[in-house]
C-alpha cells in the first residue's frame, strides 16, 4: 500500500494515543490531616516542597481530636500531625502509626487576644479578666477535648483564674472557632495559641501565659500505617528538615529538637 495510505491512520493512532496519555490522572500528593493551628504554615510548607517537584500534598484541617477519631474509624489518610501527644497516642497504641516515623515536629505558647482596637494589656488576675470580659463570653476551644482548650485551662487552673471564667465560656470545635468569635466581636477576650493570633490582623495579644502554667505544647507527625502513598516518609521528613522549621518558625511556631520514636 501507499505511504498516503497510511498516514492518515498513523496521525489518527497518535492522536489517539495522546489523548489516552492527556486523561491519566496527575499523580496525587500524600493526604495530611493536620490540626487546625496549622493552616497557614502547612499551606506553605505544602507549596514548597511541590516546588522541588514533588505532588501537591492533599490538606485536611480540623480539632486534633475529630482527627484521631477519624483515623480510629478507619479514614484514608497518609500523615497525621496532632497539635498535642494525647490525641497521638491513642492512634499509636493502636497500631495505626508506621513504626521509626512519630517525632515531636513543633512547640508554641498560649496567648489571651482581644479585638485589635484593644491597645492595653491585661493583667492575668482574676478580677481584670472579669472586668475586661464585661457581659461577654471567653472564647476557647473544648477545654475538655481539644488541645488548644485543654492547655488553656490548665494555665487557667495555675494561675488561680479557672473558677472566674468557668461559666463564661464559649467552647468552640476548634482554636479557629475561638478566633473567629473575637474577630466577628462576639466575644471580647479568646484562649488561642500565639501562632493564630499571629496569622490574624484583626486581633491584639493581650497578655501571654508563662510557659510553666501549662504542659509543654508539642506538635507531633508519623506516618499512618495504612499508607501506600510512596511521598509519605519524605514529606513528614521535609516537614522536620531545615526547610519546614525555617516556614514554621516564621509563622510563629518553636523548633523541637529530639530522635523519632522507634
Amino acid at each position: 500500500m501507499s505511504r498516503s495510505f497510511w498516514r492518515p491512520l498513523l496521525l489518527l493512532a497518535l492522536s489517539a494515543g495522546l489523548a489516552a496519555c492527556s486523561e491519566q490522572p496527575q499523580a496525587a500528593g500524600p493526604v495530611v490531616l493536620a490540626a487546625s493551628s496549622l493552616q497557614e504554615s502547612l499551606q506553605d510548607v505544602a507549596e514548597a516542597w511541590a516546588k522541588e517537584g514533588h505532588a501537591q500534598p492533599v490538606l485536611s484541617f480540623a480539632a486534633s481530636s475529630a482527627l484521631a477519631r477519624q483515623v480510629l474509624g478507619g479514614a484514608p489518610a497518609d500523615v497525621f500531625v496532632s497539635a498535642d501527644e494525647h490525641w497521638m497516642d491513642p492512634v499509636d497504641q493502636a497500631g495505626l502509626l508506621r513504626p521509626g516515623t512519630r517525632a515531636d515536629l513543633l512547640a508554641n505558647a498560649m496567648v489571651l487576644v482581644a479585638p485589635k482596637n484593644e491597645t492595653e494589656p491585661l493583667p492575668l488576675t482574676g478580677n481584670d479578666l472579669t472586668q475586661a470580659l464585661g457581659q461577654g463570653p471567653l472564647a476557647m476551644a473544648d477545654p475538655d477535648a481539644v488541645p488548644a482548650g485543654k492547655y488553656g485551662k490548665a494555665a487557667l487552673r495555675q494561675l488561680g483564674l479557672w473558677n472566674a471564667v468557668e461559666n463564661r465560656i464559649v467552647r468552640t470545635e476548634n482554636v479557629r472557632a475561638a478566633l473567629a468569635l473575637v474577630e466577628a466581636g462576639e466575644a471580647p477576650l479568646g484562649l488561642i495559641y500565639a501562632t493564630d493570633a499571629q496569622a490574624s490582623d484583626k486581633v491584639r495579644i493581650v497578655a501571654s501565659f508563662p510557659t510553666g502554667s501549662h504542659p509543654p505544647i508539642r506538635y507531633p507527625v508519623a506516618v499512618l500505617a495504612t499508607s501506600d502513598s510512596p511521598e509519605a516518609e519524605a514529606f513528614a521528613r521535609f516537614l522536620a528538615s531545615g526547610k519546614g522549621q525555617a516556614i514554621f518558625i516564621r509563622h510563629g511556631f518553636g523548633a523541637v529538637q529530639n530522635e523519632p520514636t522507634p
